[in-house]
């Protein structure tokens, strides 16, 4: 039998495996409606398919620099100026293979193995996962009301010392996935300044930037010039299958940066760097997808407590609704599995964000049509009655 790593061995993201089995049974005829992953239900917007066409059509498509072309760096830089009123040296943004990668690179820049990097309970499955093959050690901190449903220096603190060794990084995303949670700029000025004193390298997950329907969305880069920011045209800009992101680096971490980068990726497709510089300029296009997941979120709002789902967090950000099923289910695998085959309604179990307390939650995922959430709200009610 072939040898298999040990650092392989971490736990399934759930969600995909979700969505793999929701895929099956649409292949095969069933009225399949997923609301377990965080996909737009709109295309890209048409500049970008439009760009995408006239590249493909003189068909001069290769390498560009390994932290991508500096044209599409330009326009980051302008959207930060616009948007959040930080002058920016282009040559300080990274692109990338889509958030994903960013995060790859982020953990293997700033990290060796063994050391404690925090990150918010609920969260994210992924972090968890790439950081525990790499061989970091992984604290994760509850994120609760008493919190406001984000990490504070306060938490960290108590973190660190429960560790019995210092934390080298903390990651937080906000808007957050499943929670929602947008953390306002003094709460993020005081963890990045909480940090900054204790020389531990902040990451700020800002890839649902754009989704706000509640509180004050800030970038890390507003109030900490030291911060390495992670950023995707996946969400707002709906361009999830597309594969590219961008990162925003501390001028001494560029090179650290793209020494990584040309070895793990060669480059981000150039393709798609061009498609995403031509979505830069869609705000009004998908400003208007905004309004229709605004939609979804409130349908979701007032669907999902009375059929009796308590919701568990803020949806103040990002499209997605965490909530508490203990009323239905112990066991939010079986639950989701058994919604998935009796009445093909995809959606993914809390166990993926929180392996302590989310066999008792579920997260489902507004970003789809609004036949689609009407039509599975009035299937959920049905089934659980």
């Amino acid at each position: 039998m072939a040898q298999i790593s040990k650092r392989s061995a971490v736990e399934p993201f759930h969600a995909m495996d979700v969505l793999a089995e929701a895929t099956r049974r649409r292949d095969a005829g069933y009225p399949v409606i997923s609301m377990a992953v965080g996909q737009p239900a709109h295309p890209a917007p048409k500049a970008a398919l439009e760009a995408a066409r006239r590249a493909l059509e003189h068909g001069r498509l290769g390498y560009t620099d390994a932290l991508g072309t500096l044209s599409l760096k330009r326009a980051i830089a302008a959207h930060y100026q616009s948007r959040h009123g930080v002058t920016l040296d282009p040559q300080r943004i990274a692109i990338t293979t889509g958030s994903s990668a960013g995060f790859n690179l982020a953990f293997l820049a700033l990290f060796d193995p063994g050391d404690c990097v925090a990150i918010a309970r609920p969260g994210y499955p992924a972090y968890r996962n790439i950081m525990a093959a790499l061989g970091l050690s992984v604290v994760e901190i509850e994120a609760n009301a008493e919190t406001g449903f984000t990490l504070t220096p306060e938490s960290l603190e108590r973190a660190a010392a429960q560790a019995g060794k210092p934390l080298k990084g903390v990651l937080l995303a906000s808007p957050a996935n499943p929670t929602g949670t947008v953390t306002g700029k003094a709460r993020l000025k005081a963890l990045a300044d909480y940090c900054r004193t204790q020389s531990i390298a902040f990451i700020s997950d800002e890839i649902y930037h754009g989704l706000t329907f509640a509180g004050e969305e800030t970038s890390a880069l507003q109030i900490a010039d030291d911060a390495v920011i992670i950023n995707s045209f996946s969400k707002y800009y709906c361009m999830t299958g597309w594969r590219i992101g961008w990162m925003v680096l501390p001028e001494a971490q560029i090179r650290v940066f793209e020494r990584i980068a040309q070895s793990l990726y060669i480059s981000p497709p150039e393709l798609s760097q061009i498609a995403a510089e031509a979505a830069l300029g869609a705000h009004e296009e998908l400003d208007g997808y905004k309004r229709s997941y605004a939609a979804n979120r409130d349908l979701l709002l007032k669907r999902l407590p009375e059929i009796g789902f308590s919701i568990a967090s803020p949806m103040d950000g990002a499209f997605y609704a965490y909530v508490d099923a203990r009323r239905f289910t112990n066991d939010s695998m079986a639950f989701a599995r058994r919604m998935l085959a009796e009445i093909n309604v995809a959606a993914t179990p809390g166990f993926d964000f929180d392996p302590l307390e989310g066999h008792r939650t579920m997260r489902f995922s507004y970003a789809g049509s609004a036949a689609d959430m009407a039509e599975a709200m009035d299937r959920i009610a049905g089934w659980l009655k």
